[in-house]
């Protein structure tokens, strides 16, 4: 005999679990795990009776008896609220094992186990109940299912959902029945529960009614009862339910104890998952304008990624630094970078072509497509500083790999979905990029939270809320999806009397696209607009209108100090968001003042070679057009060019002979000066 006392557990192997035995490709040992020694990846496991035993313990059943049970547990979740029956219910379906209450005491008694009791026909009773001494029923083939799909999670490597089938061969329907386990197995013994259940609703299609006299009252659910005499086939039946009275009716179904036969499992070892280091995430909240419409207008977006990806990101907030909860789990790394070069601004609407904007991505790959697709939406995506309100969406049409990760976008569309209002002067290289596109995902956020700071922590899935590489952020949303686009094609058209007359183009931001209305959807409850006026950046005059027009009247701008120049902002108000982006329109009134300028630069031409005249009147016009902008934006003269007067523009000395209409040239230069004012249109009316 061996005394187990003297027995010591061998042996825990260096090697990490479960890359060993798993990664048979660096140890060509791992197939000998399941039949070894080794205790890595076992220590945590439970026996089959101790796990029956603690559910009793915990319902109060004190009275019971485990002993005879049989098997391994490598996992098992019960998260709901319930009675005993039903947490052992899923283990006794698996492992096969009955619950057998005998004199006050519960048995649990694997199937297959129990020495069958002979019981001779003759000794059946007779039952007024029971047309038949011995009632024998069949279930039809229609009513077994020949395959079976069982849902469980798998032992041993990354903890995956997996499932397994079986099949009976034999059988003519194809139903299928699918069962879904809280329980942690391999795949052998995921495929030996199957086909131990497949046997045991082959042979169990038959029951069996019949009497048992009082002298037979022992015999109780749980046991295997042997009919014999009669002509009876040899055939063991589970008594399954038991009646009472002047005779004990049971019940029973046909049972077959080779089913329950332990048979060598055939495993196959788990795939072993790389090492991910808990680093931290990178993360980039977007609020965006609506993509589609059927987004959550007040809602932000997400986007994260990190190298390496950890599968899936926790993201938690919380009204305080504490109390976090969760509020979404992401399993799609975005497709997101930063631009090596910088972005001018350019206009909306129309092909921007100028310099390949470089960018170089953090995950993901870019690439082309077709114009149709561009104009269907596809390779949209934002441009920003990491702000969450500050994003600007592009489509790019052209994608040209020229490094590891790095690409030249060309062929933009600028300023797309009302993202125009926020185009800066230039991104700055450096800024962020993000593909928009079904990996990036709008957090919860109910429209009471808009504009109130909320504490949020992300990192990975896997980890704890407190782990090290969480990282927090406090940030607050303004939902741009409500915002309104800004109104376009602002004009300002002066009459004799002085009075400006203002006219603009309202968007929407809900179906706006469709050319099947003769005029846009009105995507606010009101058609409402703050037009503001201004000068050097003091607000002079703010009204409300409810059409797109309003007239300026003139003693208005001479009480506001604005007869001469001024900024025009028009936004359309929503009742959700108030004022949205703003459309700008600056009105300067130059004519008025040029007259000695033409003057002077028509004398000042005559000084140059005829050749030379045209370009000379383009560049005076482009300087005081800049000294102009400066004056207005400043409030003092331009330190080279004076207030944006043609004449502070002359840089070259000389002022010609005297004005004359009778000198030819002095006319040609004088028409020549008009005709290049004409063509530049914001010496007259604005840009």
């Amino acid at each position: 005999m061996i005394d187990v006392t003297r027995s010591h557990v061998w042996a825990w192997d260096a090697r990490p679990f479960p890359h060993f035995p798993h990664n048979l490709t660096v140890w060509s040992d791992g197939e000998n795990y399941r039949a070894g020694h080794w205790i890595n990846g076992r220590s945590g496991n439970r026996t089959l009776e101790s796990v029956v035993s603690e559910i009793c313990k915990r319902a109060g059943v004190d009275t019971f008896d485990a002993s005879q049970l049989i098997g391994v547990v490598n996992g098992y979740v019960h998260d709901e609220v319930s009675d005993a029956r039903s947490a052992l219910q899923p283990l006794m379906v698996a492992y096969g094992f009955d619950a057998i209450e005998r004199n006050g005491c519960i048995l649990f008694r694997m199937r297959g186990t129990s020495d069958p009791v002979d019981l001779e026909v003759d000794s059946v009773a007779v039952s007024s109940s029971n047309s038949e001494i011995i009632a024998k029923d069949r279930e039809a083939n229609v009513e077994i299912a020949g395959r079976l799909r069982l849902n469980f999670v798998q032992a041993g490597g990354a903890f995956e959902a997996i499932s397994e089938e079986a099949i009976d061969s034999a059988e003519l329907t194809n139903s299928v029945a699918a069962s879904e386990m809280p329980l942690v197995l391999s795949r052998g013994e995921g495929r030996q529960i199957l086909e131990r259940w497949l046997a045991e609703a082959k042979v169990g299609r038959e029951r069996v009614k019949f009497s048992l006299p009082p002298s037979k009252f022992g015999l109780g659910a749980g046991d295997v009862v042997a009919l014999k005499g009669d002509g009876q086939i040899d055939q063991l039946y589970r008594i399954d339910r038991v009646e009472q009275g002047d005779s004990q009716l049971v019940e029973g179904l046909a049972i077959e104890p080779s089913v329950y036969e332990k048979t060598d499992l055939t495993e196959e070892l788990p795939r072993a998952s790389a090492y991910v280091p808990p680093v931290p995430v990178t993360s980039l909240f977007m609020d965006l304008p609506l993509l589609t419409g059927d987004e959550v207008p007040h809602a932000p977006h997400i986007a994260v990624t990190a190298k390496p990806w950890p599968g899936s990101v926790a993201v938690y907030d919380s009204a305080t630094d504490s109390d976090y909860a969760l509020n979404k789990i992401i399993n799609s790394r975005a497709i997101m970078g930063v631009t090596e070069t910088p972005l001018l601004a350019a206009r909306p609407g129309l092909f921007d072509n100028g310099t390949e904007l470089q960018v170089k991505m953090i995950s993901g790959n870019l690439q082309g497509v077709s114009q149709e697709q561009l104009f269907s939406g596809r390779n949209l995506m934002a441009i920003g500083d990491g702000a969450n309100g500050s994003w600007e969406l592009f489509q790019f049409e052209e994608a040209q790999l020229v490094g590891p990760g790095q690409y030249l976008l060309s062929k933009r569309l600028r300023g797309q979905l009302g993202s125009d209002a926020g185009m800066p002067d230039v991104w700055p290289t450096g800024s962020w990029v993000v593909l928009v596109d079904g990996n990036i995902e709008q957090i919860d956020l109910s429209a009471a939270s808009r504009n109130i700071a909320r504490n949020f922590r992300i990192g990975s899935a896997r980890q704890s809320l407190d782990h090290s590489s969480y990282r927090n952020s406090s940030e607050a949303f303004a939902g741009i999806g409500l915002r309104p686009y800004s109104p376009v094609h602002l004009q300002a058209s002066r009459a004799t009397n002085g009075d400006v007359a203002l006219n603009w183009i309202r968007r929407s931001r809900i179906d706006g696209d469709s050319w099947e209305f003769p005029e846009i959807p009105l995507s606010e409850e009101t058609e409402q607009y703050l037009v503001r006026i201004s000068k050097y950046g003091s607000v002079l005059r703010e009204t409300t209108v409810s059409s797109p027009s309003w007239l300026y009247l003139h003693s208005e701008q001479l009480s506001d100090g604005a007869s001469d120049a001024f900024d025009v902002e028009v936004a359309q108000v929503s009742a959700r968001f108030g004022p949205g982006a703003f459309g700008k329109l600056e009105v300067s009134w130059m004519w008025r003042v040029l007259a000695g300028d033409i003057v002077a630069v028509a004398r000042w031409l005559q000084t140059l070679p005829q050749g030379q005249r045209a370009q000379a009147v383009e560049d005076v016009i482009e300087r005081a057009s800049a000294a102009h902008k400066f004056f207005r934006r400043f409030g003092r003269s331009h330190p080279d060019w004076g207030n944006g007067s043609l004449y502070g523009a002359i840089t070259m000395p000389g002022a010609g002979p005297e004005p004359s209409f009778s000198n030819v040239e002095y006319c040609r230069s004088t028409a020549l000066v008009l005709m290049k004012l004409t063509q530049f249109r914001e010496f007259s009316a604005g840009r």
